[in-house]
């Protein structure tokens, strides 16, 4: 067989960190980066400097690729069927990747589907803002349909001039997307993969046909400022009823959506009428902060599932390797250089796995992870952040 080779749109973190994974299964990576520097440049060779939404970059990308996927979902429609009128797969496919593009479309599907979401509704005026809000009869989450990550696109509005500037910025036609806002215990994330299946190469098919699907354990996530600080592995304290239920609705958007490779659903845990009840935030189509852990903590990483899952490949076991493990972020640094805390870091914390991204240090800037895997996720957790905090301090 032949060596193949996975075309990657983004030179970030998560493109970075699918190299080992590509490594081991003697997949060639190449990847469209930003600038030369970029994380994934750094340690793939076979890198295109370009943007997403260059047309002619990404058709120099898959030229002879077996197929192309993504770290970001922030690709034009018109650049994806480019692609595919290559007879290059597009894996998740532009069908399936609308859904987590524009968080409207996203609605209206999951709605579809009897997907569990917050209550919500779309303004495109100050009037039709204060309407929504009497409605709801207190604050709300206002979300730009596109473009919005880790907290950016995403404000609690309790009065229509909160959100005067997008509202006057809405090209014609637009419209924002109004949530309940959910008074939720913690957050979870169901993370599972899927292969191609169904009447399309990737669609699932009226018939109910479908690709091989795997799921790991849910876990908690904790945000700082609307950006994911910790994961913790499977959820401490979550019921089996509410773990099964998690992973249900994930299996469910995965096939309902047609998804190729890694998805991610974000969920809240909330009070409900009946007990506890989840309702889904966000979706990523890609590999995730939340799924992190595995690098470590799994039998397969969500980086080298989702290379199995786009080039067709059975899918690897999902077993978590210990009963608990933790991820925890880097978000910025005192530090010009984390790595310089090594020393410290591995002499205290031997357990603790490093992962830095080759980024220049910025205020809040996701540079890295450590992962600690093993018993019981208070001693994990407090060993993690203690190791974060020494990478990050002066």
């Amino acid at each position: 067989m032949t060596r193949r080779t996975v075309a990657v749109i983004g030179g970030g973190q998560l493109a970075r960190m699918m190299a080992p994974a590509a490594l081991a299964l003697d997949v060639h990576l190449r990847v469209l980066v930003e600038s030369a520097d970029a994380p994934t440049a750094q340690v793939v060779p076979d890198a295109v400097v370009g943007r997403a939404d260059d047309r002619d970059a990404v058709l120099r990308l898959t030229e002879g690729a077996d197929v192309l996927t993504f770290e970001h979902e922030h690709v034009p429609a018109e650049v994806l069927a480019a692609v595919a009128a290559t007879g290059v797969p597009v894996r998740p496919g532009p069908d399936a990747l609308t859904h987590a593009q524009d968080k409207i479309v996203m609605r209206e599907r999951l709605g579809a589907l009897g997907v569990p979401c917050p209550w919500w509704t779309t303004v495109a005026s100050a009037d039709e803002l204060a309407a929504a809000l009497a409605e709801a009869g207190g604050p709300v989450v206002v979300k730009t349909a596109r473009g919005g990550y880790d907290g950016k696109g995403v404000r609690v509005v309790s009065a229509p001039g909160d959100v005067a500037d997008w509202l006057a910025d809405l090209a014609p036609g637009a419209r924002l997307l109004v949530e309940e806002k959910v008074p939720f215990t913690r957050e979870l994330a169901a993370l599972t993969a899927r292969r191609p299946g169904g009447s399309g190469p990737d669609a699932a098919g009226p018939d109910g046909a479908t690709g091989e699907v795997r799921s790991w354990p849910v876990v908690e996530t904790r945000q700082v400022g609307g950006v994911c600080a910790e994961v913790l592995a499977p959820a401490p304290g979550l019921t089996d009823e509410l773990a099964e239920q998690a992973r249900a609705i994930a299996e469910q958007v995965a096939t309902g959506l047609g998804v190729t490779g890694v998805l991610a659903v974000e969920m809240f845990l909330a009070p409900g009428d009946d007990g506890e009840r989840l309702l889904v935030n966000e979706l990523a189509m890609r590999p995730h902060n939340s799924g992190h852990w595995t690098i470590d903590g799994a039998v397969t990483s969500q980086f080298e599932q989702h290379l199995r899952a786009v080039l067709d490949l059975p899918l690897g076991d999902t077993a978590p390797l210990a009963p608990a493990a933790v991820m925890v972020n880097l978000l910025g640094a005192e530090r010009p250089e984390p790595s310089a805390a090594y020393p410290a870091v591995l002499a205290g914390h031997p357990r603790a796995k490093v992962h830095l991204y080759g980024k220049e240090v910025r205020p809040g800037r996701k540079l890295g992870h450590v992962t600690e895997v093993g018993e019981d996720h208070g001693g994990l957790l407090a060993s993690a952040r203690a190791a974060v905090e020494l990478l990050h301090r002066a």
